[in-house]
């Protein structure tokens, strides 16, 4: 059980981390012509914009919320005056309101792209796929919430936080902090961590482009318009 432990949570996050990052820089260099996420606003409009909004807003709320509340050093926020149950009730209600928004607007995407028979024709099988994992580690993510009420002192979420900082900083013992923890939050961990191996094979790897243009947030709607 501790290999197993030490392969999947001290090995396996390197692996996710380098393919993340290599398989980007491949793709970019070599197939630029991929490096975007199809729209299909042409074949249906119906679902669209609010699937699309509400998976974004929440999404992007997650991944900087998981990425605050998993670096932020425990001695940081306890000078700040908030305590280790009080951080964890926080992140229990915006994860969880963040969480059932990008429920909702994935919900709407997937919906949308597998009934529409034009759409669905034009999809790439790793266009749903890539729905489908998101929706799987979300849902997982939002079950988790429920085994967090169950303990709130806070200690699970100090082994998740002990764990992320350990791989971060490369150092040893990382894996051991996960021994004693709920096997949800394993799977949930092996979820998001695979879906950094997925990303660089799928229309994810637009992420970057976002990232990369400070004019993003402020760019205009993509105009789409019918022929006649």
């Amino acid at each position: 059980m501790e290999y197993a432990n030490y392969l999947l949570f001290g090995i396996y996050p390197y692996v996710a981390l380098g393919i993340f990052l290599l398989g980007s820089l491949i793709r970019f260099d070599r197939e630029q012509y991929t490096w975007k996420s199809d729209s299909s606003q042409l074949l249906r409009r119906a679902q669209l914009r609010l699937g699309s909004n509400l998976f974004h807003i929440g999404i992007l709320f997650l991944f900087f919320g998981h990425a605050a509340g998993l670096l932020t050093p425990h001695w940081l926020y306890e000078s700040l005056g908030l305590s280790t149950p009080n951080k964890q009730m926080l992140a229990i209600v915006s994860g969880g309101a963040a969480g059932l928004l990008c429920l909702a607007g994935i919900t709407l995407l997937l919906h949308r792209r597998l009934t529409e028979p034009r759409i669905r024709a034009t999809s790439k099988p790793m266009d749903i796929i890539i729905l489908l994992w998101v929706f799987v580690t979300l849902v997982l993510g939002l079950i988790s919430i429920l085994f967090s009420l169950q303990h709130t002192d806070g200690g699970v979420m100090l082994l998740l936080a002990g764990w992320a900082q350990h791989i971060v900083i490369f150092r040893a013992g990382a894996a051991d902090f996960l021994l004693g923890a709920p096997l949800i939050y394993k799977i949930h961990l092996l979820f998001g961590m695979t879906l950094f191996v997925l990303f660089p094979f799928s229309r994810l790897v637009h992420v970057w482009s976002g990232f990369a243009a400070v004019t993003y947030l402020a760019r205009s709607y993509q105009v789409v318009r019918q022929r006649g």
